[in-house]
């Protein structure tokens, strides 16, 4: 997926602090800005699931 572009989230710090996701058919792929060798692969049903449990405020308990 070298050619998808990485997506900075929308509450991402002014100072490039941030989670990047790019996007494909078959994969999900997350990074964190100041480590962008580093990246997580997600099955697309797993991560839509992540993203409910977050905006659901399950997580909310760890913070």
């Amino acid at each position: 997926m070298p050619d998808a572009i990485w997506q900075k989230s929308s509450y991402s710090a002014a100072n490039n602090e941030c989670v990047e996701v790019r996007a494909g058919i078959e994969v999900v792929e997350l990074r964190e800005s100041d480590a962008p060798g580093v990246v997580l692969i997600a099955d697309p049903a797993v991560f839509a699931s992540l993203l409910r449990v977050i905006k659901a405020g399950e997580l909310d308990h760890h913070v």
